[in-house]
């Protein structure tokens, strides 16, 4: 059902996000496909399962094939652990697990550009492999505020007595969200697929299913890390209260895209290491002075 569940919601959320991005730009979008355009992720979706694969002579084939499945893989494990009223899926360490398959992640980018063998995914892996180790630490170094504030890894307990951390750690908020966009590789932040200098960086040579389980992989996961901050930092509320924040968050994403031009990469990664690190290292000598 999760499964099911997260494919209809990728789905739509794409002809979500063309739709509100083109009304930003004063223009209407896919509005052909079914009544005003419905159906166009569906017809996209065919189109890529029923495309012919095609394989780069010069590639590595089995990093080539490993990256999309490896990304499609880790989106369905992070969802697992996911906590839902209706499973009881209880685990004791959850978002440790979910900080190991978020590194694991980084396997799935660098496969995928270094199995390409083409100069352009290259620089495109490297780029991407660099920005999520960087923002990797910090958001690990800002989710322990909200877990030690809590007591625990485990995701369902945040269901069952928690508090509003976001009122609490709302700078810290700020630096988390900064940083779960740099980990999904969107814009503004999407140097690993810098369209006008990487043609599309490390999925370049990608087309057909291989290319949708890439798409797949990225887009489920800002659904999930949207999902996930609202469980961690504010949730408080029924069902239906934490699924609006947790979609107006993920909306969050497509506004940034849509509102912000491209980042620079030295600046970028100096915001990780010259001010994001140090100003986490400083925050917790405050805390532990009182």
């Amino acid at each position: 059902m999760v499964i099911v569940s997260l494919l209809l919601c990728v789905l739509f959320f794409t002809m979500f996000e063309r739709k509100f991005m083109s009304y930003i730009q004063l223009r209407k979008g896919p509005n052909k496909v079914g009544f005003l355009g419905i159906l166009t992720p569906v017809a996209d979706t065919v189109k890529l399962v029923i495309k012919t694969s095609s394989i780069v002579i010069s590639s590595n084939q089995l990093l080539f094939f490993f990256g999309p499945f490896l990304a499609i893989f880790v989106l369905f494990l992070m969802w697992s652990i996911m906590p839902f009223f209706f499973f009881n899926n209880v685990y004791f360490f959850s978002l440790v697990v979910f900080f190991c398959l978020s590194s694991i992640n980084v396997y799935s980018v660098l496969s995928s550009g270094w199995g390409s063998n083409s100069k352009y995914s290259m620089l495109g892996a490297f780029r991407g492999v660099a920005q999520v180790i960087s923002y990797e630490i910090i958001l690990i170094f800002v989710g322990f505020f909200p877990i030690c504030s809590h007591g625990g890894y485990q995701m369902f307990s945040f269901f069952e007595n928690n508090f509003f951390f976001l009122m609490w750690f709302f700078s810290l908020f700020c630096v988390w969200l900064v940083s779960c966009v740099a980990e999904t590789n969107r814009s503004p932040f999407d140097f690993a697929e810098g369209e006008s200098e990487l043609v599309s960086g490390f999925n370049t040579e990608y087309g057909a299913l291989e290319f949708a389980f890439l798409f797949l992989g990225e887009y489920g996961q800002i659904i999930f890390i949207s999902s996930l901050s609202v469980l961690i930092f504010s949730y408080g509320y029924s069902g239906y209260e934490y699924i609006l924040f947790g979609v107006l968050l993920a909306v969050g994403f497509i506004w940034f895209r849509s509102s912000f031009p491209r980042f620079r990469y030295d600046l970028f990664m100096e915001i990780a290491w010259n001010w994001g690190l140090v100003f986490l290292v400083f925050y917790i000598f405050y805390i532990v002075s009182f």
